[in-house]
């Protein structure tokens, strides 16, 4: 199976709404293996990750965390069988309206990221964009991603990185919100190391790259005001000292919106 993670990286000088993103983390899994309308901004980051991954029709695709649909809608459009899953009922509303307005066949399902709920080997590839990342526990996470992959198939991954914009921005808000004691911070997805942790024992290979992705907003102050906007709730929730757990996120239903 083949995982392949983009990821925003560092702002460029001079430009505050350019970013890097790492695109491609590609991890084969060893065949003998048995397996174990909200803002659209990143839609162009499915449309990428779904190219990197060499798509095929009839092709089974799993997308987790899916949030309002991003990548799902771009593998809908290349003719595969997508199931398309989250935790927060809102956000599957909205995907599902935003397939129908294409005309999209697309299956919807409430799913927990560390325990998806499928057979093993149930699908061709598997594929999250800035989801599946936010799981509180990254190797079950993973390892979820791994069971549910058919053995010869492909994960693919879209991840903010720990040095870029984003990923410097959790650092400093983690100055003031501490995440709960013990858990890791998202943008390690991002990571090359990181993902080789999760994922070396399961990948026959793992391929990563670097991409840019431009914030199109008004004004820096703009992008901030609508990065806050979509996570206050998190940062409540933070500031209550509540934990991040998907099970308990689940109650942010009404309020999610949060582009993937």
């Amino acid at each position: 199976m083949r995982v392949t993670a983009p990821a925003a990286g560092r702002a460029k000088s001079n430009e505050t709404d350019k970013f890097e993103w790492n695109n491609d983390v590609i991890i084969s899994r060893h065949p003998e293996r048995p397996g174990r309308p909200a803002r659209t901004t990143l839609q162009i980051v499915g449309e990428e990750l779904c190219e990197a991954l060499d798509l095929r029709s009839g092709q089974k695709v799993l997308d987790v965390a899916a949030g309002n649909g991003n990548v799902t809608l771009a593998a809908a459009r290349r003719w595969c069988d997508v199931v398309s899953t989250d935790y927060v009922p809102s956000l599957l509303e909205r995907g599902r309206l935003r397939a129908a307005a294409e005309g999209l066949s697309v299956e919807f399902k409430e799913a927990d990221a560390e325990a998806l709920g499928f057979a093993d080997a149930s699908f061709d590839i598997v594929v999250s964009t800035f989801g599946v990342m936010f799981a509180p526990d990254h190797d079950k996470a993973a390892a979820e991603l791994v069971r549910v992959c058919k053995s010869g198939g492909k994960i693919g991954l879209a991840n903010w990185t720990p040095e870029g914009f984003i990923g410097q921005l959790f650092k400093v808000l983690g100055k003031y919100l501490p995440p709960p004691a013990g858990s890791k911070s998202p943008p390690l997805w991002g990571s090359r190391a990181h993902i080789s942790e999760m994922f070396g024992a399961a990948a026959l290979s793992i391929r990563a790259e670097s991409r840019s992705f431009a914030f199109r907003y008004r004004s820096p102050e703009h992008n901030l005001q609508e990065l806050l906007r979509a996570d206050a709730e998190s940062l409540c929730r933070a500031r209550r000292g509540e934990p991040a757990g998907i099970k308990k996120r689940s109650a942010r239903a009404d309020q999610a919106d949060e582009p993937r």
